[in-house]
Parts: C-alpha cells; sequence; structure tokens
C-alpha cells in the first residue's frame, strides 16, 4: 500500500513506523522538519516538509497514486481539509482524519469522512476503567449502537452454560478464553473458573449484561 501521513506528532509517528514495518511504501508530511526528524533514521518513509492541504506538498509526497491517507495534525480544521483535497481533488480511495472534537467528529462521518476521535473514546475508555474495573471495550461499532466487550466470568457462573448469557438481539458471547486459549462457544459448553469472555452486545443492554455479570 501507498500511504501518506499527514502530521508527525505521536500518533503520526507510530502509525508510520508500524506501516513501514508491515512492508508498505510510506510518506510522512509535516510542518515542522524537526518532527519528521523525530522518526529516527531507521525508517525508510519519504519525509516532506509543507502543509498538509497545499497541493504541491500533497503531490510531492505521491498523492496521485497514494493507496490511502491519514490526516492526524493537531488542527480539526486542517485535517478535515486534507482529507476533502485528498479525496475529492485527487480520489485517494481511503482517507481517514482524527478529529478532537466529538460533535465535529460525527458531522464529518455522517457527510462520509472517516474519522478517528480519541476524546470520546478516551473518555469512554476511563468511565469504565472507574465503574466497569473488571471490563474492556475492545471495539464500538457503527454509530456506537453495538460494543465488543471483554469481561470476567465471576465463579459463580463457573459449570453454567455458556448460552444463559445470551440474549437474542442484545448479547451474545463470541469467544471465550481459558488457560491462554481462545474458544469459539459451541451449543452446551459450559464456564470454568476463570473463563473470561467477549460479548457483542447493544450499548442499551450494558446495564443487562453487567448484571449477569454481578459477584
Amino acid at each position: 500500500m501507498r500511504l501518506i501521513i499527514v502530521g508527525c506528532g505521536r500518533v503520526g509517528r507510530l502509525v508510520a513506523r508500524t506501516a513501514v514495518r508491515a512492508g508498505h511504501e510510506v510518506a510522512v508530511v509535516d510542518v515542522n522538519p524537526a518532527a519528521l526528524e523525530d522518526l529516527g533514521s531507521g525508517y525508510t518513509a519519504r519525509r516532506i516538509t509543507g502543509m498538509g492541504f497545499d497541493r504541491a506538498t500533497l503531490l510531492a509526497a505521491g498523492v496521485e497514486h497514494a493507496d490511502a491517507l491519514a490526516a492526524v495534525t493537531g488542527a480539526d480544521n486542517a485535517n478535515v481539509l486534507i482529507c476533502l483535497v485528498a479525496r475529492d481533488e485527487f480520489h485517494v480511495p481511503r482517507v481517514v482524519a482524527r478529529i478532537y472534537d466529538p460533535q465535529q467528529a460525527e458531522i464529518y462521518r455522517r457527510a462520509g469522512i472517516p474519522t478517528v476521535n480519541p476524546t470520546s473514546w478516551g473518555a469512554g475508555r476511563i468511565t469504565d476503567l472507574l465503574w466497569h474495573p473488571a471490563w474492556h471495550v475492545h471495539e464500538v461499532l457503527g454509530e456506537g449502537g453495538v460494543q465488543m466487550v471483554e469481561a470476567e466470568i465471576p465463579h459463580r457462573l463457573a459449570g453454567r452454560s455458556v448460552d444463559e448469557l445470551n440474549v437474542p438481539g442484545e448479547i451474545l458471547v463470541t469467544v471465550v478464553t481459558r488457560s491462554g486459549a481462545s474458544l469459539v462457544p459451541y451449543p452446551g459448553m459450559a464456564f470454568a473458573a476463570g473463563d473470561r469472555v467477549y460479548c457483542t452486545v447493544r450499548s442499551a443492554s450494558r446495564g443487562r449484561l453487567e448484571s449477569q455479570l454481578a459477584r
């Protein structure tokens, strides 16, 4: 994949390094040459100094042949503008913008620009750790109506059927981890002490799952 990353802060550097290790062709753009130097000498990513929404800068980064672009500068409006230019003028197939403002992120997402909103994700994760310390939300799907949740099985459910935790249309146990192994549940499978489960659950049914897993 030919990937352009606009913004060479912590997130941009991590994405660039991960992409290079995976064998992708990467170009990193930042207005600050010192930020590009922070990538280090061990990475083959091309480094372009300039404004990410500037046409000449994007051309220097190879936007005409890019397969994807991620805009992860510290400015929400700049990230959206970069994605619009890449998508609408240069027809880059995949664009992603990091947006800090949750309301703006939702507006742009509905307008067809995929967004990543660390503010909403971070707030949700903090509240989960405060209120549900035994839980971990791995994924929020769609508009947030469905989540993939990891939870610890209480001792009182050991020996009980996995099926008892399922609620049609609301909660579905998709994976059970036991002694380091991951298992796909089968009809009649029983929980064992120390099991952890991955459940697909409607966000509105989180309270129901919580009550079922109450110790």
